[in-house]
């Protein structure tokens, strides 16, 4: 496993929480409420992503996605655009689905984004919430777990930076190869998203990277004895502390009334559609009402409701970084760019003065 000294995400203290944005480049509608063509989709992104660069917030993540829902199946592209537009604010994946790529291109590609933009790439490995991907590029979903687990091994290698030496069998074996190009000052900072498994902990744990935890349902305190397990694995390992992080859905509005009637019939419609690819039930306005509150796993409200949500999940779980995911189906850019603009300029600041004052 590789030395994660040198890679910038240590953790940042009991009084402070990074903020950061993620989104899918969910595909939404125009003002006719016909399908807005995915190039439409991904420009209007980039306007989120100098916002978000804009209004302070830390980092950006766009995850990858290879269906109609979703407009990012390449965010290497995108984040070297947006490199050119933001001077300050971290560009990363949320997720990179590296089981369906190779992990030597996946590092070049993120090694060259950390370059345009002067060390601000950082990636995101996980195995994808969906599975498009597999037969796309002529994968077997019997192999979902043995793909991830040797490819993550091989990333691993290369990250260090020192000519690789890997044997496995879902590639050709790689035999004292170096990789290019390197990154000129530290590591690649390279996070592994879970879903909520101890195995998944476990994994990331070996390998030394910081965490993120998915947390899209239930009450985010119950992800405590999987934070503790991290930590606690991290120290078996021999490793460095490393950031914790979690990622949740969210909506910032002025009132909460607003943020929740804007959001609901967003929400439940995408919500409803993937369920019926996984075979759950229909949601409801109970659900989603639950889910806003206090102990709920959706950060939607006002700025003042959402920082108490964020601070709660602060003292509950103690995690370095909070990502809101933004982007929620057919949420119109004008209400994104509203959200991005109260959550750094005003959430951000709340969370930072209630914390600084325990």
């Amino acid at each position: 496993m590789t030395d994660t000294a040198s890679t910038p995400t240590a953790p940042v203290g009991a009084t402070e929480i990074l903020l950061g944005l993620n989104t899918f480049g969910d595909a939404g509608v125009d003002a006719d409420g016909n399908p807005k063509p995915h190039a439409r989709v991904l420009r209007e992104l980039l306007a989120e992503a100098e916002l978000a660069d804009a209004v302070g917030l830390h980092a950006f993540g766009v995850g990858e996605h290879h269906r109609r829902d979703f407009a990012v199946s390449a965010p290497e592209v995108f984040l070297a655009a947006a490199a050119a537009r933001t001077s300050q604010i971290k560009l990363g994946s949320a997720v990179t689905v590296l089981s369906s790529d190779d992990p030597i291109r996946v590092f070049q590609r993120f090694s060259t984004v950390d370059a345009i933009s002067n060390g601000r790439a950082e990636v995101m490995l996980g195995r994808g919430s969906f599975v498009e991907s597999f037969p796309l590029f002529g994968l077997d979903l019997a192999d979902y777990e043995v793909l991830f687990e040797e490819k993550l091994e091989l990333f691993d290698k290369v990250r260090a930076q020192k000519p690789v030496h890997w044997e496995g069998r879902t590639r050709p074996n790689v035999n004292g190869m170096s990789v290019f190009p390197p990154l000129e000052h530290h590591l690649l900072p390279t996070w592994i998203g879970v879903g909520g498994t101890p195995e998944s902990v476990l994994r990331c744990a070996q390998y030394g990277y910081p965490i993120i935890f998915a947390i899209i349902g239930g009450e985010p305190r119950r992800f405590a004895p999987l934070v503790e397990l991290y930590r606690e694995a991290m120290g078996k390992y021999g490793h460095p502390m490393q950031q914790i992080a979690t990622h949740s859905p969210g909506y910032v509005a002025p009132t909460d009334e607003q943020a929740r009637e804007e959001l609901f019939p967003h929400w439940l419609a995408q919500r409803n559609r993937i369920g019926a690819e996984r075979g759950w039930g229909p949601a409801s306005r109970g659900e989603f009402d639950a889910m806003c509150g206090p102990e709920g796993a959706l950060y939607v409200g006002s700025p003042e409701t959402v920082a108490r949500k964020i601070v709660l999940l602060k003292r509950n779980l103690g995690v370095d970084r909070f990502d809101l995911k933004y982007s929620n189906g057919t949420l119109p850019h004008e209400s994104m760019m509203r959200c991005i603009e109260l959550f750094g300029t005003v959430v951000a600041p709340l969370v930072a003065k209630e914390l600084a004052d325990v």
